[in-house]
């Protein structure tokens, strides 16, 4: 029998050596260990060597409860009080916790003695899974009350099991009154027919659907979003609700700035285009006439630079409530950009309608504007096309009309012109000079003339200006007044520009090295060369090059450079300034704010305008306003060009008045390079 029981024994220890998963110990009647499994070890960090003969109370058991550990011990061999199965926290060897659920059995060993075993089960993985459930759960309860989406489960035909988050208005009820309702219940018919139809979508198709809906409630419209996903093995359809108003309210706004001015609130020229389009469309289905107006307001940018923005947008918006006010409901008034406007008029008897709406429009603007207690008078150049006489697209009506209005301008403005042929045929000239243009500087059409500056005093010569010249084998010598217009508003203007400035500086090096002499070159900068980011580098890195002293170069600015306005343009011209080239005020006298130019900009020539030059021996008035203007120069230490000197008269005044400078057809008309190397001029 002994026999048996220590073969049954040794099977035992040899089935839990080999069970690493659970902890099994073995203690005898003084609670030495008799046995320690590899799962103990594991379990508490202690090898079966340092276990053996160690004491239970000693060796797994925090100090609080060795005595009654023992307790229970003894009341058990004693008493045969069973120590009851529990959770445990128990000792590690390193002083950590173990959370076990702790078995015991007790039984009689051959000898006649107790031996009691543990049987421990870790419980750090389960506790560590039921932690991470709790955090879930709390986690998902925390996204639900900081989300303010509604999340909601419903059963397939639409009744509402379950609801998270949101509030009333998502559902038109609160929460805990729609479960238990179905969605007819709860929404407009038109609401839950939107419902219904994507649940059906959403049970029949794998994925999300999404639809929008809209609700009004006390405080007024709302928009939402609604997205569907079904629970295939549960038969149920979880939904999230957003609110999306003030989203949608963005988006109008977005929409309405894409399509209307935030000035004037009229239709922008992306709108006054397609409406254009659409008017053709119903003109050509009715056979009806249309007209289009293309309206610019006479000289604004110069009411706009000398009063300042402010009064400028006042001006505009002023001027888009009039031609609103001035027209049927049915035409429309849109505005392209800047001071330019458009008019559609619909359904139209003849050329006259049109006639007559452009002469109220004329008439209508006589009346003085009243901006900031001033009293503006703003006058229109009109353009008018007729459908289908003068165009059948927008784009063609389009350019027809900027070409009559173009024609309204050349008319002494305050007017309005009907498209004709003969404008046509400058459009098309216009449109060839463009497509000639894009490839001249690549085919070198391009060549730099010089027109020299003379000393008054001495006659001699002290620089020149640098005129771009342009032949082109199909339009032959395109003059420049033809063609940088149109380089300007296609922004060739910028590597043409580019271009003229390379070449002066090296015939620069090259003039000044030939005769020993210390000349300077003027250039003339666009405005839209002001918007080039690179031109203060590129003007930087050309002097390198040439090895050009910054003195010795000038840049001729004219009125229409300074009139935009823009940050851009100031900083430029600081930073020229501080480069240490000269500035040039180019035309000095045809502006309408010139003066104020002189006072905000760092300048050091003022160049006098030809067409005063040209009355000076004549004209009173030219002579003293000339005479003015060279004392006022020399006042802020200004030289003073005069250009356009054509007689020996003129020049003789002009060295009386003390001017500095002259350049005119009396001296030489521009040159080519090597022609103003050559020359030699006469000294009187």
């Amino acid at each position: 029998m002994i026999v048996h029981q220590e073969a049954i024994k040794d099977a035992v220890y040899q089935l839990f050596d080999e069970v690493d998963a659970l902890s099994v110990q073995g203690y005898d009647e003084e609670r030495n260990v008799i046995y320690w499994n590899l799962g103990s070890e594991l379990l508490y960090g202690y090898s079966e060597e340092e276990a053996l003969g160690k004491k239970l109370e000693d060796l797994i058991f925090p100090d609080f409860m060795r005595e009654p550990v023992i307790a229970a011990h003894t009341d058990w061999i004693n008493n045969g009080i069973k120590i009851p199965a529990e959770e445990l926290t128990l000792r590690h060897k390193n002083g950590g916790d173990v959370i076990v659920f702790s078995s015991h059995v007790l039984f009689t060993n051959e000898h006649d003695k107790h031996e009691m075993y543990c049987i421990d089960i870790n419980l750090a993985e389960v506790r560590q899974a039921q932690a991470q459930a709790k955090f879930k759960d709390n986690m998902l309860e925390a996204v639900f009350e900081a989300t303010p989406d509604l999340f909601f489960l419903m059963e397939e035909d639409g009744t509402i099991i379950d609801t998270h988050g949101g509030d009333g208005k998502y559902l038109g009820a609160s929460p805990s009154e729609c479960v238990g309702r179905t969605i007819t219940d709860l929404f407009p018919r038109r609401v839950a027919r939107k419902y219904t139809l994507f649940n059906k979508r959403v049970i029949e198709q794998e994925g999300i659907s999404t639809f929008e809906y809209e609700l009004t409630l006390p405080e007024g419209v709302c928009y939402f979003e609604a997205r569907l996903s079904h629970v295939k093995a549960y038969k149920q359809i979880v939904v999230i609700v957003r609110d999306i108003t003030e989203q949608h309210k963005a988006a109008e706004t977005i929409r309405h700035h894409a399509y209307y001015d935030s000035l004037t609130l009229l239709p922008n020229r992306f709108l006054s285009l397609d409406r254009l389009s659409q008017m053709l469309k119903e003109a050509q289905r009715n056979k009806e006439k249309a007209a289009l107006l293309f309206l610019d307001l006479d000289d604004f940018k110069k009411v706009n630079d000398s009063l300042g923005h402010e009064v400028g947008d006042k001006l505009l918006l002023e001027a888009a409530n009039r031609l609103t006010l001035a027209l049927r409901k049915a035409d429309t008034v849109g505005r392209l950009g800047g001071d330019e406007f458009i008019v559609l008029l619909r359904a139209l008897a003849d050329d006259n309608d049109a006639k007559e709406v452009a002469e109220n429009l004329l008439r209508v603007f006589r009346e003085p504007f009243q901006i900031d207690g001033k009293e503006l008078i703003l006058t229109l150049s009109i353009g008018i096309v007729a459908y289908p006489e003068n165009g059948s697209s927008a784009s063609d009506l389009l350019r027809n009309a900027d070409a009559a209005m173009y024609q309204s301008k050349l008319s002494g403005r305050n007017t309005y012109s009907f498209f004709t042929k003969e404008m046509n045929a400058i459009m098309l000239r216009r449109f060839e000079i463009e497509e000639q243009l894009n490839l001249a500087l690549q085919r070198n059409e391009f060549e730099v003339f010089y027109q020299p500056k003379f000393d008054v005093q001495n006659r001699n010569v002290i620089g020149a200006e640098a005129l771009i010249r342009w032949r082109n084998p199909a339009l032959g010598n395109v003059p420049p007044d033809e063609f940088i217009p149109i380089a300007e508003h296609t922004g060739l203007i910028v590597p043409i520009g580019k271009y003229v400035i390379e070449q002066a500086l090296e015939f620069l090096r090259e003039w000044a090295c030939i005769h020993n002499k210390n000349y300077t070159i003027a250039v003339n900068l666009s405005p839209r060369q002001f918007r080039d980011k690179e031109l203060i580098n590129f003007i930087l890195s050309a002097l390198r090059k040439e090895e050009v002293a910054p003195e010795n170069l000038e840049f001729e600015i004219t009125e229409g450079v300074l009139m935009v306005g823009n940050a851009y343009v100031d900083e430029a011209l600081e930073e020229l300034h501080q480069l240490g080239v000269k500035l040039s005020m180019d035309d000095f006298g045809t502006g309408y704010s010139s003066l104020s130019y002189l006072r905000r900009y760092s300048f050091d020539i003022l160049k006098i305008d030809r067409s005063f030059i040209d009355g000076i021996t004549v004209n009173k008035e030219d002579f003293d306003l000339v005479k003015a203007t060279i004392a006022m120069a020399h006042s802020l230490d200004l030289q003073v060009v005069a250009e356009g000197v054509e007689t020996h008269e003129q020049l003789m005044l002009l060295d009386k008045l003390g001017c500095d400078l002259v350049q005119g057809y009396y001296f030489s008309k521009p040159i080519p390079a090597q022609a103003l190397i050559d020359y030699r001029f006469p000294a009187s």
